[in-house]
């Protein structure tokens, strides 16, 4: 990854770091965006703190804000919503846009578009708010069999995530997610190497980072293990047989590009013990950059250190649709006003 390609920081203009928000994941964006914001300023950037929860977004124009740089994770920062209200806002964001976002955040919809383009991914069963019963739950057993993970279909970091080993504890752990989210994913478990992939660019100029392998306590990555402790290791060089990290590399990125992602993103892959067959499990479209985080991880093992990560992706930062300039609307009206005859001449 060159950094002699790296925007000059002027050029960025008067930057938003938007970090915390409404999330559940808000204590996680917020260690986010801090790192990221001091990293942007020993840079050069004009960048500043900007909270959704405390402020609204529309102070994003009225401030004079130019691009932002999204460090909010989870709901209302990397489903869709923050990134439509910038595209009205007509201010450059970093990270994928609205449709790929609000498909990403979404493990079901991840999965069905995955498997709708061949890719692998672990076999599932919905439980939907409202329309399923106890023995649709025991079903999801029958149909996975056991271990299985339980997890809300919308929300990251491990929250709501639980690993059930007996068909007792089943009917717990769904009412654990569905406390989260009116859908509840059942998934199948794959037992053996769980590693990680980052990916920076867009379409064809996108690049998969190297692989990290994780190694957590009792092989349970959950939220305490991927934030606040130091016992999970991650193996950069990630050590996998000759050949595998390339395979999972170029999986990665085909998901990358099914889901239509830009900017940067990270992929989370379970590797078959028994076949080593990768299973994709979800794409982050607004992944951590906290001291525990993984892509400034896999980032550094590349030679991109976390200060020119963080001002790769904001020059980066993007709209999906570039506004129409005045004169550009007005001949736009004009040409559809035939089609619409009650329309002032």
């Amino acid at each position: 990854m060159s950094q002699n390609t790296l925007p000059i920081p002027p050029h960025f203009g008067k930057v938003a770091v938007l970090m915390g928000g409404h999330s559940a994941e808000r204590e996680v964006s917020l260690m986010s965006g801090t790192g990221v914001l001091a990293a942007l300023r020993s840079k050069g950037v004009d960048a500043h703190a900007f909270d959704p929860a405390e402020r609204d977004l529309s102070a994003l124009k009225t401030d004079g804000f130019d691009r932002c740089f999204i460090a909010l994770h989870g709901r209302f920062g990397e489903d869709g919503t923050v990134q439509g209200a910038l595209e009205l806002l007509g201010i450059p964001y970093t990270g994928s846009g609205v449709l790929a976002s609000s498909m990403a955040i979404d493990k079901v919809m991840t999965k069905r578009l995955l498997l709708s383009e061949g890719l692998p991914t672990p076999a599932y069963v919905l439980l939907r708010q409202g329309s399923y019963s106890s023995a649709d739950v025991d079903a999801a057993v029958d149909t996975l069999g056991l271990p299985l993970i339980v997890k809300p279909a919308r929300e990251g970091s491990s929250i709501g995530l639980s690993k059930v080993t007996a068909r007792a504890d089943m009917a717990l752990a769904v009412e654990k997610a569905a406390q989260l989210d009116a859908d509840v994913l059942c998934e199948q478990f794959i037992h053996g190497d769980e590693v990680t992939c980052p990916v920076l660019g867009t379409g064809n100029a996108a690049q998969a980072l190297p692989v990290i392998c994780i190694v957590a306590p009792e092989g349970n990555y959950d939220y305490q293990n991927k934030y606040f402790t130091d016992t999970t290791q991650y193996r950069v060089p990630c050590g996998l047989p000759l050949g595998e990290e390339a395979a999972i590399q170029a999986l990665v990125l085909r998901a990358y590009r099914t889901l239509g992602c830009r900017g940067w993103a990270r992929a989370d892959v379970m590797i078959d013990q028994a076949s080593r067959q990768p299973f994709l499990l979800e794409v982050n479209t607004s992944p951590g950059m906290t001291g525990h985080s993984l892509v400034p991880m896999s980032a550094r093992a590349a030679g991109l250190p976390y200060e020119d990560l963080c001002l790769a992706i904001l020059g980066s930062a993007a709209l999906e649709h570039t506004r129409p300039t005045q004169a550009q609307a007005q001949a736009q009206a004009q040409a559809q006003a035939p089609l619409n005859p009650g329309a002032a001449a």
